[in-house]
């Protein structure tokens, strides 16, 4: 057996991509050879990668290992066993399999930084044990083959498993990776943690890069990058895979201070409904929206603090809800908020309605300050009736999150939260989020896509063609639904300049230096506890008397920005809309409106202001009546007019 150039030619086992699998096999009595002969050449020459070379091709995978360290291999027929021990003394196996070819060189230094270009990441785990959880980190060794652009790299490090529905829908599994150590990975700035994304159910595996392009563009802070690497895992090829910042508090993420730093999401799943044990949520005052504090993190994070923070973002909420934009102003960036929420409803972001991944944040008496962007392939009009296991995307342009009236949420997601919609019943908001489209719109589509192109270009380099051979979806391809992807973006361009423009642009609003309770109607309503939520019954309000009632004409009601419909608590203060409508809200057996979660009754208010869908929760309500308040608010002026609708529900009990 010779060895040229510091190469020890064997044959074993890697899970590589099909391409790469060796078209001959060595005799398996040189196995006994190589062991002889590897152990004094690991400790003869201290390299710092090794590359596994196939034959046929002209390229190779490069392995980390630290030839230095290694203190013994041992090679049997069909699987090489490798220990590696480092300077903290952990042992970490790994088996090869396929092997042509097996040798160590030194890397040059990074010259020209090509992001664009596909790197390589090899992740071996301590025992090699699979990585199966979400709950703790696994012990592992991370390899980067920069490829000449980036330093490579060999870190010791913690993996675990991450994501919700992308975690427990896909074979396909994405990855939270915390370093011992903060560093670079790849030229992104120093952190110790990052964020493996699988985007399974996203083909074209762009639309979050497109969607961190677009938020660069535009100014959004902190907004993260992108990397694209194959990932190997003990040995086996995983596929391509996203490398991107862990959203945090962090001078290179989401620079606040440590003393007085906030960030937040505003996140079904990290609320207290879905994480009831976690002790850093809460619902918002405000608009009852699922929120929990991602800094200041568990362990400076107080039961006193997380109230006050609470308190603070309430002060937002309330002049939001007030509509009164000078205030919110002077508590919220607004142009922040504007691009925020425009590219939010640019590229269909069916999860602001829940609300999901919706991140805001605060840095002591400074503003509030929307961002960062995260999570994108819920967008692009998903095809959600085979959200479980489907790919498909891009069939419509024209669907719309917050509607042609956004302050009505006349759209797709009439329950959006009205955190995201009350600005637009303000003058102001509404013309600045139409200059920021104008602002915006000639390069929305093409300056991100130049961006989303270059990266494709790499992986145009054998990578996507190996992820679709490992992970085959049927009748979708990466050009296909790349080509789809552009096409719907340009014409979501057009639809949105219409749609923007249109945008109804509400009444100058006058301070309101005076509230006035003109007076009480009171309805009765028969539900059937069998009916549920799907009730026969309306709850019908007369609207002359309304009108008698605010003093003006039946004729000259207008439902235009001015007019809203809030629950009452049972001591006369507002309560928060919980419910799918426009207005409406959710009522505990106390009769004060809360959460669906406990909740008895509901009243839900959508186009027609004067009958009210209301239904019953039939596994939580067993009472035989209720009676709840819901309030007309009309400003005439700068007197803010109330009426009061006593609603009387008498409840049916029988089954049949």
């Amino acid at each position: 057996m010779a060895v040229l150039q510091k190469e020890c030619i064997f044959a074993t086992e890697l899970n590589l991509p099909r391409e790469y699998e060796p078209n001959s096999t060595m005799n398996k009595s040189l196995f006994c050879f190589i062991v002889l002969f590897l152990t004094p050449f690991l400790k003869g020459h201290a390299q710092e990668w090794m590359k596994i070379y196939h034959e046929a091709q002209s390229t190779h995978w490069m392995l980390p290992i630290a030839v230095d360290s290694i203190d013994f291999a041992t090679i049997s027929a069909g699987q090489t066993q490798l220990l590696t021990r480092l300077n903290d003394a952990t042992e970490i196996s790994f088996s090869l399999e396929t092997i042509d070819s097996l040798g160590f060189y030194s890397a040059p230094e990074a010259t020209e930084k090509d992001k664009y270009q596909t790197f390589q990441m090899f992740v071996f785990t301590e025992g090699g044990q699979a990585i199966n959880t979400k709950d703790y980190y696994i012990p592992c060794y991370i390899g980067l083959n920069g490829r000449d652009s980036y330093a490579n790299r060999w870190l010791h490090a913690g993996i675990r498993g991450r994501g919700n529905s992308t975690w427990e829908w896909y074979a396909k599994k994405p990855y939270r990776i915390k370093l011992d150590e903060k560093e670079k990975m790849l030229g992104i700035d120093k952190a110790k943690s990052w964020v493996l994304l699988a985007n399974y159910r996203d083909v074209t595996d762009m639309m979050n890069t497109y969607v961190f392009e677009l938020g660069r563009m535009m100014g959004l802070p902190y907004t993260n990058h992108t990397r694209y690497v194959e990932l190997f895992v003990n040995g086996n090829y995983v596929g391509v895979y996203q490398l991107t910042e862990q959203i945090q508090q962090n001078k290179n993420r989401v620079n606040v201070s440590d003393e007085r730093g906030i960030l937040l999401t505003l996140d079904v799943d990290d609320g207290p409904a879905e994480a009831s044990s976690a002790t850093n949520n809460f619902w918002t005052k405000g608009y009852a929206m699922p929120a929990a504090v991602k800094y200041p993190d568990d362990e400076l994070l107080t039961p006193e603090r997380r109230d006050s923070i609470r308190d603070v973002f309430a002060q937002l909420e309330t002049a939001i809800k007030d509509r009164n934009y000078a205030a919110a102003a002077s508590l919220l960036d607004m142009e922040s908020f504007a691009r925020y929420v425009l590219i939010q409803e640019f590229f269909y972001n069916v999860e602001l309605s829940a609300p999901r991944s919706v991140f805001i944040h605060k840095d002591g008496d400074g503003p509030w300050v929307m961002g960062p962007l995260w999570d994108a392939d819920a967008g692009f009009d998903f095809d959600w009736t085979n959200m479980k296991t489907g790919h498909t995307f891009f069939a419509n342009y024209r669907e719309t999150v917050m509607g042609s009236n956004p302050v009505r949420r006349n759209g797709n997601y009439s329950y959006v939260p009205a955190f995201f919609t009350d600005l637009f019943g303000t003058k102001e908001f509404v013309e600045l989020y139409k200059k920021t489209w104008r602002m915006y719109a000639d390069s929305i589509v093409s300056r991100p896509w130049q961006e989303v192109e270059a990266y494709a270009e790499g992986l145009r380099r054998g990578a996507m063609r190996r992820e679709s051979r490992t992970w085959a979806i049927s009748g979708k391809s990466f050009e296909t639904e790349l080509a789809k992807m552009k096409t719907w973006l340009e014409n979501r361009r057009t639809f949105m300049d219409n749609l923007i423009e249109n945008i109804p642009v509400p009444e100058e609003v006058k301070p309101i230096d005076d509230e006035q309770l003109c007076g009480t109607i009171d309805v009765n309503t028969t539900m059937q506890r069998s009916a549920g939520y799907t009730q026969n019954v309306h709850v019908e309000v007369s609207k002359s008397e309304v009108c008698n009632l605010l003093g003006i004409k039946e004729s000259e009601f207008s439902e235009n920005s001015l007019v809203a419909i809030v629950p009452l608590n049972t001591d006369g203060s507002e309560g928060a809309n919980n419910t799918d409508g426009v207005y409406g809200g959710w009522f505990n057996g106390d009769n004060n409106p809360r959460v669906w979660d406990g909740g008895h009754v509901f009243i839900e208010v959508f186009s027609d202001l004067f009958s009210w869908n209301c239904g019953i929760r039939n596994d939580t309500c067993f009472d035989d009546e209720h009676t709840v308040t819901m309030q007309y608010q009309y400003q005439v002026g700068s007197t803010l007019k109330k009426v009061n609708v006593r609603v009387h529900f008498s409840i049916n009990r029988g089954w049949w």
